[in-house]
């Protein structure tokens, strides 16, 4: 690698880590595209594998600081996560028998259709006392399970961690704020991005060097998110409208540049 590259793989892994420490998630949404058109990996498969062992080293040192100011609900993120798991497992296996062309058109596609779905207004209050028990499994498990199947699976088809998609769902779940789900979304996201990581190392699909450069700069940018994500926390909406837009335009690039 020369010393441009170097640098590009460290500044990528940065922004990696400040997304997911500040939104819980996009990290991985962003960073096959940051390998594909700025690092310049050849192989979009190469680059699904290895973002997946960069996010997920990266979402689990995000995981501690949130964890630390008891952001997590950790049984909707335990439910949540060992769905997802089954889901990435199978997604995995798919996704590595797509051309790459046709994976990151398909892959542009869905940020923009996520990016829309987070600028719709969301009907229903949040509630954050709440929690999975006893007394609430019987509402809560019918949309929990589903939907960490469902997320698990184009985790697994994508190579992502998945966090843009587990945050709405896991608000969409069980209506807990913003703040809980991006911490709670991080327990998920380090379970399934392990669990495609592991999928696509044994193939072959990962390029550990740069792994290892990704995983610096975002071990450094997880630790400014978080805390940019507490000074910021009053303008919750503004942050979510700008993540949305950045996403929409990621994935039109990603599309166009593909197709």
């Amino acid at each position: 690698m020369t010393a441009t590259e170097i640098l590009l793989a460290l500044a990528s892994g940065g922004l990696i880590g400040i997304v997911l420490g500040l939104v819980g998630g996009g990290g991985s949404i962003l960073s096959v595209p940051l390998l594909v058109y700025v690092v310049g990996v050849g192989s979009a498969h190469a680059a699904i594998g290895t973002a997946a062992v960069a996010v997920t080293t990266n979402a689990l040192a995000s995981l501690v600081g949130h964890a630390r100011a008891g952001m997590i609900k950790w049984p909707c993120a335990m439910v949540f996560a060992m769905a997802g798991v089954i889901g990435a497992t199978a997604g995995a296996e798919i996704g590595k028998t797509v051309d790459g062309t046709s994976l990151l058109t398909l892959f542009g596609l869905l940020m923009i259709s996520v990016g829309l779905s987070m600028l719709r207004k969301r009907q229903r209050k949040d509630d954050p006392a709440v929690r999975l028990s006893r007394g609430t499994a019987a509402a809560l498990l019918p949309r929990l399970v589903p939907m960490g199947l469902g997320v698990g699976l184009a985790a697994g088809f994508f190579g992502i961690g998945g966090g843009f998609l587990i945050v709405p769902a896991l608000m969409a779940a069980t209506a807990m704020p913003f703040a809980y789900a991006v911490g709670t979304s991080l327990v998920v996201v380090t379970a399934l991005g392990l669990t495609t990581a592991i999928s696509y190392g044994l193939s072959g699909y990962v390029d550990w060097p740069l792994t290892i450069l990704l995983v610096a700069g975002g071990t450094l940018g997880a630790g400014m998110g978080v805390w940019l994500g507490q000074w910021l926390a009053s303008y919750k909406s503004l942050f979510e409208r700008i993540f949305a837009v950045l996403v929409i335009a990621v994935g039109i690039h990603a599309a166009i540049g593909a197709a």
